[in-house]
């Protein structure tokens, strides 16, 4: 279709775009939403969520290499409870140093670049986890397993924003929490039977190995991919954009009226942000909506619950065999994600935010309070430092079957989270933020998300050890009903806004943008 005869097709639909018209709108957006055939668009999507599925995989990596590690006969590779949190931990570090680095690459290399180039230290993070001859090797890869990351974290959602259109962003917006919980899954299935198999495997080595066969498979399917249209006319590549935009839309639709709102946007937003701009409510609003809810959501205790999750299971006395927490709970997380997924972009974000930190609240209050009140003969420390081996010999005594109410606590905490605050507040960072602050605003994030998580991880054993398991819990608990309150009163509802809708209601502040 030639320029001058997309002409009038654009003024019309950017008149109906400008005013928004309920019934013409939902038309269109019905039409363009049914003439959406074009699978190239999900395969875009897949290719760049395998970054998510490596990250998955190297955020649990310690969990099965921990216990081998600590038993391993040479003494420059054996863990002790000084080594071993270092071990877990420090891949947040990375992660956090990751999204730093993101606040460039975003803008200089573009989305899809600053995907395919995390896979650099994350090949080279797995090859030296695969060789390790020291301490220093294992810790180093873990540094740059999590640099990479961080980088997928602050890239991935951007993508996956920017190439999707309104109808379908939701969906594919969750995509990243689901692959990294497969991440997850697939690294706790090789870690339960790969030690099992014969000796063609080397045990933990060999999950390091396994690891880099979704990061060559990401970079090569990102080779045949586009590049962001909104990144592409950013940088002044008209062209280029139009037909990037065309490849995830196809020939059929009427992609012409997008480009045209997509090109509007970005030549208003055509400058860098400048510090004296900062002060403009269209930039650090939404900034601060993302900065905040990416605090918040660590802050709820997600990731210190996860990697201690077997920890707190054997303080509560849990009935449970060690090397089924972990898969039973990841589980739970891809059923609830999938929930998400499907329902986001029918029900809405904000509804899904308040249920998630609702059951998160009764979760957390519920696990607070059975610590705090349970008997000690229920809960006791002889019980809580028994290994799982000999607790398994234990006399069965009918009261036990009150610790099923951590079990379950901890799963609905899970599910809340990974149903809500966790693939939400990924995918509102990455459809609020405006599109001349996208790439250093969701680095920064991502940033005070990683610093944020590795700060509650360390500090967690600390306080458990002090003040009691309880208090962390019911800290908590105080959160979850402050993320309720922030997405009452700050939040705003994106289902099937396009990003420059989303971008003219923060510019306007009219909420008829986003009803």
């Amino acid at each position: 279709m030639e320029s001058g005869d997309r002409q009038p097709l654009v003024r019309k639909c950017s008149s109906s775009y400008r005013t928004f018209p309920e019934s013409s709108a939902r038309r269109l957006d019905k039409e363009y939403l049914r003439s959406l055939h074009n699978k190239r668009l999900y395969l875009a999507v897949f290719a760049a969520v395998l970054g998510n599925f490596s990250f998955g995989f190297a955020l649990v990596y310690p969990s099965p290499v921990i216990p081998a590690l600590e038993a391993h006969p040479s003494p420059a590779l054996r863990l002790d409870q000084r080594t071993a949190p270092w071990f877990g931990s420090v891949f947040t570090l990375g992660a956090a140093a990751g999204g730093l680095s993101t606040m460039l690459l975003n803008d200089c290399l573009g989305r899809k670049l600053s995907i395919m180039f995390s896979a650099l230290p994350s090949a080279l993070g797995y090859a030296l986890l695969a060789g390790a001859q020291g301490l220093w090797m294992l810790l180093l890869g873990r540094v740059l397993t999590g640099y990479a990351g961080g980088v997928t974290s602050a890239s991935i959602p951007v993508y996956i924003s920017e190439i999707s259109h309104p109808g379908v962003r939701g969906m594919l917006g969750a995509c990243p929490q689901i692959m990294a919980v497969l991440g997850s899954l697939v690294l706790y299935a090789l870690g339960k039977y790969l030690p099992g198999l014969p000796r063609l495997v080397l045990d933990w080595r060999w999950l390091a190995v396994a690891g880099e066969v979704p990061v060559f498979a990401m970079v090569l399917l990102l080779c045949f991919m586009p590049n962001s249209p909104r990144f592409l006319l950013s940088q002044g590549k008209e062209e280029e954009a139009l037909g990037s935009l065309c490849w995830l839309r196809g020939e059929d639709t009427d992609y012409a009226r997008e480009y045209e709102e997509i090109k509007d946007s970005v030549r208003k937003q055509s400058r860098r942000v400048s510090c004296a701009e900062l002060k403009d409510p269209f930039l650090y609003k939404p900034i601060l909506i993302a900065g905040v809810m990416r605090f918040l959501q660590q802050l709820s205790g997600v990731t210190c619950i996860l990697v201690y999750l077997q920890p707190i299971f054997k303080k509560t006395s849990v009935i449970l065999k060690a090397e089924y927490d972990a898969a039973l709970v990841g589980l739970v997380r891809l059923s609830a994600v999938a929930i998400a997924a499907v329902s986001m972009d029918k029900a809405g974000r904000k509804i899904l935010l308040f249920v998630s930190a609702g059951v998160m609240l009764v979760s957390n209050l519920t696990m607070g309070l059975y610590i705090h009140f349970v008997p000690a003969s229920h809960n006791s420390t002889n019980v809580a430092n028994t290994t799982l081996v000999s607790s398994a010999h234990l006399p069965a005594e009918p009261t036990n079957y009150i610790t099923l109410i951590p079990l379950l606590a901890t799963m609905f905490f899970i599910m809340g989270y990974a149903m809500g605050w966790g693939p939400i507040t990924w995918l509102l960072m990455s459809e609020i933020l405006p599109l001349k602050a996208r790439g250093v605003a969701s680095g920064l994030c991502v940033v005070v998300s990683w610093l944020t998580a590795f700060t509650l991880t360390q500090f967690f054993l600390p306080v458990v050890n002090t003040f009691g398991l309880e208090v962390p819990f019911l800290f908590f608990t105080v959160i979850s009903a402050g993320n309720i309150l922030f997405t009452g009163c700050c939040v705003p509802e994106t289902k099937g806004r396009s990003l420059e809708q989303i971008e003219t209601f923060f510019r306007t502040g009219r909420r008829s943008f986003l009803r």
